[in-house]
């Protein structure tokens, strides 16, 4: 199998905690061909789609530790042809680049793209959650978009609860997010100054959301493959910081899906395949949906962690049964053509 994971560069890996490493790393294990490219690594020629590529180069034995398979890693840069993988990941940190997409427009007939790039046009930020129903705020708190301050203001005032949670549109990693409370509203102008004007005079979205009780005790990341949650761990705030994420200072601990999320992860996995979301992450705090991460869903290595499980394996796994499939369809159809030319 010829996988390509489209990524952010090589150097900014971190080893102890890449989940992208971990994919990796699975892939070399069983021998297959691993290659790596940034969405500026894209490029056309004669009307074909190439990236130019970090192909890893085989390995005698793949060492089992993240570190040292990361350190002995060694490269053969090519110009390969998008449409001669099997597999490919998408990877890259939020913010969507949308051309990047168009660059892969030309062979998703022909590769197995993870995540589906129709998906990523409409989930790549935290907008998509808007796109479940759930007119009585079961699984979804009420959320507010907007670049309007005076609206936004309004929500705040008008909100029966004192707290709300505010984050930019198109962030990640838990940055931007920060609680804000109605007792402290000669904040929110220069807040909302801050996320909504850039210097250059174009603006950004911000989101409100109600705070859901238990949020001070931190969230569970749930991680989803093909609709149907395949692991999970409990995100901690650290002592000084109301968000969980572990790039935010969080620790994490073994969690057990409760009732409440897996009747969750039920109502939404079909929507996601439907999308062409087979792998996602999703936030959840009592139950509630806060977001839905579909560019690169990191906490495989807390799981594996803190579960004593692969949730590589699984992934993988999928990987080369979609592969399969794909490859006795497109040899059935070959054969059925075969015939057809020796009547």
């Amino acid at each position: 199998m010829n996988v390509c994971f489209i990524m952010y560069p090589w150097e900014e890996v971190h080893p102890e905690s890449d989940s992208t490493l971990v994919l990796i790393h699975e892939c070399m294990k069983r021998g297959h061909t691993v290659a790596m490219a940034t969405p500026a690594n894209l490029t056309i020629r004669d009307s074909i789609a190439y990236a130019f590529s970090k192909v890893i180069r085989k390995m005698d034995k793949v060492p089992a530790q993240m570190k040292s398979f990361y350190k002995r890693a060694q490269f053969k840069e090519k110009m390969l042809p998008l449409a001669g993988f099997d597999v490919i990941m998408m990877r890259a940190n939020p913010p969507l680049d949308p051309i990047a997409l168009n660059f892969l427009d030309s062979v998703k007939e022909d590769v197995f793209i993870v995540n589906d790039i129709e998906g990523l046009r409409e989930a790549n930020n935290k907008l998509y959650t808007a796109c479940f129903v759930d007119p009585d705020n079961t699984i979804i708190p009420r959320t507010h978009v907007s670049k309007n301050k005076e609206y936004l203001k309004s929500v705040i005032k008008e909100n029966p609860r004192d707290r709300m949670i505010m984050k930019p549109l198109n962030g990640y990693g838990g940055s931007g997010v920060i609680m804000i409370e109605k007792s402290a509203m000669f904040n929110v102008n220069s807040l909302l100054d801050f996320y909504i004007d850039n210097k250059d005079g174009t603006t950004n979205y911000v989101i409100l959301q109600d705070y859901i009780d238990g949020a001070d005790q931190g969230d569970s990341r749930i991680l989803l493959l093909n609709g149907k949650p395949i692991g999970a761990v409990r995100r901690v705030p650290g002592g000084d910081d109301h968000r969980s994420n572990i790039s935010a200072g969080g620790s994490f601990e073994k969690h057990n899906l409760t009732k409440a999320e897996k009747l969750l992860c039920k109502k939404i996995g079909p929507k996601l395949v439907n999308d062409g979301l087979f792998f996602v992450g999703i936030d959840v705090i009592n139950g509630m949906l806060v977001e839905v991460n579909v560019m690169s869903p990191g906490g495989i290595v807390q799981i594996n962690k803190s579960s004593k499980t692969k949730v590589q394996e699984k992934i993988i796994d999928y990987f080369e049964e979609e592969t399969s499939i794909r490859k006795k369809a497109l040899d059935r159809t070959q054969k059925l053509k075969n015939t057809l030319l020796n009547e």
